[in-house]
């Protein structure tokens, strides 16, 4: 699977775990130099809090477009560790 975001692959990785139709990317496969840390967090009732990223690809932003659960519920553990994208990045295979 790939993350793709301004035709610039974010994250690549055979390896992803769908929750909620959502692939989470694991850490390692992240480009990190295309994330920034966001301040932005929002709660889920059974994964927990989530914290975002903003995309950056050239001068173009695309604020929190990724998520990640540092410290999930135990009902999500197997997200622990993963990044999961939205907001127009296109997740293919």
């Amino acid at each position: 699977m790939k993350a793709v975001w301004n035709g610039v692959v974010i994250a690549e990785s055979t390896d992803t775990v769908v929750v909620e139709g959502n692939h989470y990317f694991p850490a390692a496969a992240l480009d990190r130099r295309l994330l920034r840390d966001s301040a932005t967090t929002t709660q889920c009732p059974w994964k927990g809090t989530a914290h975002y990223y903003t995309v950056q690809v050239g001068e173009a932003r695309n604020e929190d477009a990724a998520w990640y659960y540092p410290d999930p519920k135990p009902a999500a553990a197997e997200i622990a560790g993963h990044v999961a994208f939205w907001k127009g990045v296109q997740i293919t295979d």
